[in-house]
């Protein structure tokens, strides 16, 4: 559940936003098509960015990571 005045990390907005040259070839292929399934495999086998530099983009630009209290 995201808080009220909250909004939700969309897919890949921090590729799209880092212009990834893997994001940039999904985006000119047909979602669910061979070519882009397999573009989509290189992307989560072996990232071209760290998890350092996700969370950063993502500090610098205004999203929280939150948990719910067990």
């Amino acid at each position: 559940m995201i808080p009220e005045g909250y909004t939700e990390y969309k897919r890949r907005e921090y590729c799209k936003a880092i212009k990834c040259p893997n994001q940039l070839e999904l985006n000119t292929l047909k979602e669910g098509t061979p070519a882009y399934e397999l573009v989509r495999k290189k992307c989560s086998a072996a990232c071209l960015h760290t998890t350092h530099e996700f969370h950063r983009w993502l500090t610098e630009n205004g999203y929280v990571v939150i948990k719910p209290k067990q």
